[in-house]
């Protein structure tokens, strides 16, 4: 089974290369984030006609999140707990069932939290404090569970092109690669860095200054795997070659295959 994560920075103004992605890579559930649409206005048509059950949390404008999967699922939860008045949509979480049981996948868009003098990066915290609670609660189930997406965190320095340009950003400050430890050690597995460890490996180029060209890139999309899930991963893959594609989005699809077969 492949899952993938995606950042697709605005789903209507890239579904044609979403559909080619789908064919191509073919993942049997894939997470997207920033799919700035509300629900109703989802290309859900084009997805459908792939095979593909589409599951949303949408948002108009800006964040919105989605499950694409070749399974329906069992179970689907919208927003991440712990904050009533949180009305940003950045988490979806669905449980299918597959033989032996049942993976939970849930896809993530942490804020950004740039300014950092700012509660924009108050928020980022809080938002990292309350995905670690809920993982916490939800590693008590003992079952595969994936957390995928755009975490805004770049882990370690090889992880960027250059620290000193990310030093004093919010996805690189101590304090937000602390609240990414703490995550992980729960006892989760970042799934690249158990498949690999070349460097640099990104994810993301920013649109501006040819960082693309440059390869001034970033790693801030992850796959983190229970302790269950980490036990079935295959491999991974980064499919950088969709940067270069017609009105790209700034980051690349990561995908993770599996030994789950679908029940």
């Amino acid at each position: 089974m492949k899952i993938a994560t995606w950042n697709i920075n605005g789903v209507k103004a890239r579904v044609d290369s979403l559909v080619t992605w789908l064919r191509e890579s073919n993942p049997d559930i894939a997470c997207l984030q920033e799919i700035k649409s509300v629900d109703d206005a989802f290309p859900r048509n084009e997805i459908e006609a792939l095979g593909y059950h589409v599951e949303t949390h949408g948002q108009k404008g800006f964040n919105g999140v989605a499950l694409l999967s070749k399974i329906r699922p069992d179970e689907v939860n919208r927003g991440l707990p712990g904050d009533e008045a949180d009305e940003q949509s950045r988490f979806i979480e669905g449980v299918f069932s597959v033989n032996g049981g049942a993976i939970r996948v849930c896809c993530l868009y942490l804020p950004n939290g740039n300014p950092v003098a700012t509660e924009k990066y108050t928020y980022k915290l809080g938002w990292m404090q309350r995905l670690t609670a809920f993982a916490e609660q939800r590693l008590l189930l003992e079952e595969p569970l994936i957390l995928a997406g755009d975490y805004n965190v770049i882990p370690e320095a090889h992880d960027c092109w250059d620290v000193k340009v990310w030093q004093n950003d919010a996805l690189f400050l101590p304090e937000t690669r602390a609240a990414f430890r703490r995550l992980r050690n729960l006892g989760f597995t970042d799934a690249v860095r158990a498949a690999s460890d070349e460097v640099p490996l990104y994810s993301f180029w920013d649109y501006q200054a040819g960082c693309w060209q440059k390869n001034f890139g970033i790693r801030i999309d992850h796959l983190m795997l229970s302790p269950e899930a980490a036990d079935k991963l295959v491999s991974i893959a980064i499919e950088k070659h969709v940067r270069s594609w017609e009105k790209p989005s700034d980051h690349v699809p990561v995908t993770a295959a599996f030994k789950f077969e679908p029940a």
